[in-house]
């Protein structure tokens, strides 16, 4: 007979469990030592499979420090660079202060020698003083090589701080109104000048890839341009006072005086934020017309009775106008400064958060591999008891398949399993009939077991009364 529990029985026997699986790989574990690594079943197998799960997170985490590492060193590198482009500003604008000092005393030192020391924009030793002062404040001399002809001393180099000092303390006391000359004098400075003009160019050109390189270039033009609309204006104090200029006074002239003006415009191009400045200096300047009106008339270079007072009168609007250009140099020098201290703390920034990014980084890697461990193990428990409830299973199975095999003969058995059609087969010793009692779910239902097993003996007697009749 087979009964719907039969069927429970029958499709229990047929499942295939997990305990199965490992009891094959165990068996060729046997076979192969390598399936024993393989198998978490086993110690060896679940240690290599931990150690599989927290490698594989690992290399992501290990590739993101490299990463943020490489990225922080960067950052470092920048900011060193950053720094060091501080250093040239402040090299820069010390010694664009120098230049303009040298400037300054060029121009007062060449009227004193071309009046005869009559007359004076102003004290020279307060001048003189003045350049001290800019040295003293030198944060760093550079290297430079310096070559000038002295009036006494012939071709003279020097190269440091000390050595600079000590030839223009002698070149001062030297400069007097009956041996000194104006063209000796604007030699002496204009060489001087270049050389600390073209070290200031290779320090812009060591800074530019800041972002402050347009402000230095835009400096550097500005001081080239002070510097030759001051040697122009010498050339000018020389055409007022004696009513013409020998064809190379007249041609340097116009060359100082075309790129004093040029360099100007560039350095205005490079930061417009100085036009506005430039603009209030020739609105308020009430000789600005007339310098105009000057350069025309020298650029003309047309005899006429040298007079000095006419002389006097451009030198001191010259030396007005080029003070204006230094306080747009001033200005300048200011602009730099914040732009300097902008890229610095944008430095600071990035450092402070790729430090930050850094530390997370090695706080969170730590805990992502002690949480995938924990997992691992946690995963591992878990099919530890899977294979112990895999193999209670099996020997459940193992019981219910005897039982089987016990009640039934062996083709009957195997054909079960096998969920095939069973056919009325007839044996020597016994015959099996397969019924099924209609309506039985609904009559278990209704029922208490007791009654079941009751019902189900009365019926069995029954068939077993009728099936007497014709033994």
């Amino acid at each position: 007979m087979r009964s719907r529990a039969n069927q429970t029985d029958s499709s229990s026997i047929k499942s295939i469990s997990s305990e199965d699986v490992s009891t094959q790989q165990h068996y060729h574990g046997n076979m192969c030592c390598s399936a024993e690594a393989k198998n978490p079943a086993f110690k060896r197998g679940r240690q290599l499979q931990q150690m599989q799960m927290i490698i594989l997170p690992f290399i992501p985490i290990l590739a993101l420090i490299a990463q943020t590492s490489y990225e922080m060193i960067e950052i470092v590198s920048y900011r060193m660079e950053v720094t060091e482009i501080e250093n040239q500003v402040t090299m820069a604008t010390d010694l664009g202060k120098v230049v303009t000092r040298l400037q300054q005393e060029r121009s007062d030192v060449a009227f004193y020698i071309y009046t005869n020391g009559i007359t004076l924009r102003r004290n020279l030793n307060d001048t003189f003083l003045e350049t001290d002062l800019a040295l003293d404040n030198m944060s760093s001399w550079p290297d430079i090589s310096i070559r000038t002809i002295q009036p006494n001393n012939g071709e003279v180099t020097w190269l440091n701080m000390s050595e600079f000092r000590e030839t223009l303390q002698a070149f001062r006391a030297n400069i007097s109104t009956e041996d000194s000359t104006v063209p000796d004098i604007l030699r002496w400075y204009t060489t001087a000048n270049a050389a600390l003009l073209e070290h200031l160019t290779n320090q812009i050109k060591d800074a530019n890839k800041s972002g402050v390189w347009r402000f230095l270039l835009s400096f550097k033009n500005l001081l080239r341009s002070i510097e030759s609309l001051d040697i122009s204006s010498v050339y000018g104090i020389n055409y007022y006072g004696r009513g013409y200029l020998k064809p190379d006074s007249y041609i340097k002239y116009v060359q100082h005086d075309i790129l004093g003006r040029d360099l100007l415009n560039g350095s205005l191009h490079f930061v417009p934020s100085l036009k506005t400045i430039y603009r209030n200096i020739t609105l308020t300047m009430k000789s600005y017309g007339n310098i105009t009106q000057w350069s025309k008339t020298i650029q003309k270079n047309l005899r006429r009775v040298g007079n000095v007072a006419d002389a006097r009168s451009y030198y001191e609007s010259m030396a007005y106008y080029i003070d204006e250009l230094r306080k747009l140099q001033r200005a300048l020098r200011s602009i730099i400064r914040n732009e300097v201290q902008k890229v610095l703390q944008s430095a600071d920034n990035m450092e402070t958060f790729g430090i930050a990014i850094l530390v997370v980084v090695l706080i969170v890697s730590p805990i992502i591999i002690i949480l995938v461990r924990n997992a691992a193990a946690t995963i591992q428990l878990y099919a530890i008891n899977l294979a112990h409830k895999a193999k209670e299973l099996k020997r459940e199975k193992r019981k219910s398949d005897s039982l089987l095999f016990q009640m039934l003969p062996p083709t009957v058995a195997t054909q079960l399993k096998q969920a095939q059609t069973v056919p009325a087969e007839y044996y020597s010793a016994v015959t099996i009939f397969f019924s099924d009692i209609v309506g039985f779910t609904e009559i278990a239902a209704e029922c208490t077991p007791l009654e079941v097993v009751s019902f189900l003996n009365a019926i069995y007697r029954m068939f077993d009364e009728r099936i007497e009749c014709y033994d």
